[in-house]
């Protein structure tokens, strides 16, 4: 069983991101509507959420 606490940069780096992509759509967005991931705050939100996860996971320990 994982742990919070071993996951825990990558948590917290995916709720940083989550905020960001929101605020990323919220202040620049795409006002043509075209682009793929800042026409909604939807798709804005969960892209920053996983770059969030995925930059918070280069601060986990190996176990080798």
């Amino acid at each position: 069983m994982v742990s919070l606490k071993k996951q825990a940069g990558i948590l917290l780096g995916a709720s940083i991101g989550l905020i960001a992509g929101y605020l990323y759509w919220r202040e620049v967005g795409c006002i043509s509507g075209t682009c793929p991931i800042t026409s909604s705050p939807i798709n804005s939100t969960l892209y920053g959420g996983m770059m969030g996860g995925l930059a918070g996971s280069i601060f986990q320990k190996n176990k080798n």
